[in-house]
């Protein structure tokens, strides 16, 4: 057994924490129990977290997804998250608030960071999506938008953009703000990565 400062929270960072997210004091005291379990050393790693990941989705593949999640949470680019930094992008991919996760959003699809979005980058993250979505329920999904081709395709429709333009981040959020479809088309249904980490903190 550690120390007990070691085994808890600050509570500065806790209350940092309560404010930015959703999530209780018992959650995000269980939730570092986990983490420091995991990451004694107090940082995660890209494999670490797409391992974490991965053990939310076991009957998918989700790691070309949390690869692109750990990109877009890892603002100084040093190949790791600390405990914040995880908390925060577990609560803005499953219940963030709306102007707070459509800037992630954008952060996510804006695979080389340079501030725009290309139609090639879209599909790389919907790409990402659909190794997400098993079998099963990619059959369900409308003939308009049941391959990652397709979906991009729709998706770049809805923002009125051509093969090759780009799209800013305003026009982005202006377009998911006032399209509730593109909204849809562009997200991992969020309900299900709730579910699966209420499941998993049982």
């Amino acid at each position: 057994m550690g120390n007990s400062k070691s085994c808890a929270l600050s509570k500065e960072l806790l209350e940092d924490l309560k404010l930015n997210t959703r999530y209780s004091e018992e959650e995000l005291s269980a939730w570092y129990k986990s983490f420091q379990k995991e990451c004694p050393s107090g940082r995660i790693t890209i494999d670490q977290f797409q391992t974490i990941y991965a053990s939310f989705f076991p009957d998918a593949d989700p790691k070309a997804y949390a690869k692109h999640v750990f990109r877009s949470f890892d603002t100084n680019n040093d190949g790791t998250l600390d405990f914040k930094e995880y908390i925060i992008a577990l609560h803005l991919t499953s219940t963030g608030k709306t102007v707070q996760k459509f800037e992630w959003a954008f952060s996510l699809y804006d695979v080389d960071g340079n501030g725009t979005i290309s139609k090639t980058e879209v599909l790389e993250i919907v790409m990402a999506i659909f190794k997400m979505i098993n079998a099963d329920d990619q059959e369900d999904l409308p003939e308009d938008e049941n391959t990652p081709e397709k979906r991009t395709d729709k998706i770049w429709d809805y923002f009125g953009k051509k093969e090759n333009d780009k799209l800013s981040e305003g026009e982005f959020i202006q377009g998911i703000t006032e399209n509730k479809e593109i909204l849809r088309l562009i997200q991992y249904e969020p309900q299900k990565v709730q579910d699966r980490l209420k499941e998993k903190k049982q």
